[in-house]
């Protein structure tokens, strides 16, 4: 295998992310159990994003909206205007804070840039992805980027066919067992997974049900370097 283009997940692989949707959920928790303290609002949070995903996508802005579904669903309409505005002010927060950079991420990014094409493949809403990547100051270091609506074979076949990718020279780096390690595997490229300290549940895949092989996982973006050298 001769490994040409690199692809990259963004949230969570680059730069946190996911620690700040629990945080807001902490927050969001508490604000609702001064309403409802004996509903479990994280189950029914989590029932209205995944609802919801077909209509608004992934991203700050989707959640934001099923929070305030949710808050408006469980309390009957009754929750104060004043509350809904604090949940409005959380969304835009999460949407203005800095792009905050995983450990050796820069510094592995420039190591391998000379050697092969980088790509950046995310999912979420165009304007804060887009925003995030700009922030992040690794925007040069990318060919291109590609954010789509959902990770999955088409999708992935999609970037392939366009940009002329031969899977087996592809290889796809991301957190998410889900989106960035099975549906490239099976395309008969290779994927490398680094877990985040937090997973969304959406992203969850059984340990039975991943690819037996055409994958590795390791513990920190630093080590990817000598895998994709170990690729050749």
């Amino acid at each position: 295998m001769a490994v040409r283009v690199v692809g990259f997940d963004g949230d969570d692989t680059l730069w946190h992310s996911e620690t700040r949707f629990s945080m807001t959920q902490a927050e969001y928790r508490e604000l609702l159990a001064r309403h409802i303290p004996d509903v479990d609002v994280d189950a029914r949070l989590a029932d209205a994003e995944m609802k919801n995903l077909s209509i608004y996508g992934y991203g700050v802005k989707s959640f934001t909206l099923s929070m305030l579904e949710t808050a408006i669903d469980l309390t009957n309409a009754r929750i104060p205007a004043s509350d809904l505005q604090v949940i409005l002010t959380w969304g835009k927060r999460m949407l203005m804070e800095p792009t905050e950079l995983l450990d050796q991420v820069e510094q592995t990014l420039k190591q391998i840039a000379g050697r092969y094409d980088l790509l950046l493949i995310t999912k979420g809403d165009l304007f804060d992805q887009e925003s995030k990547l700009a922030r992040s100051g690794l925007g040069d270091l990318f060919i291109g980027v590609e954010i789509v609506s959902e990770k999955n074979s088409d999708s992935y076949s999609g970037i392939f066919g366009r940009r002329g990718i031969d899977p087996s020279e592809f290889v796809m780096v991301g957190n998410s067992l889900r989106s960035d390690i099975v549906p490239v595997v099976g395309l008969g490229a290779y994927a490398v997974h680094i877990p985040y300290s937090v997973t969304w549940h959406h992203e969850h895949v059984p340990e039975d049900q991943l690819p037996r092989q055409g994958w590795r996982r390791i513990a920190a973006i630093g080590e990817l370097p000598s895998v994709l050298e170990g690729l050749y």
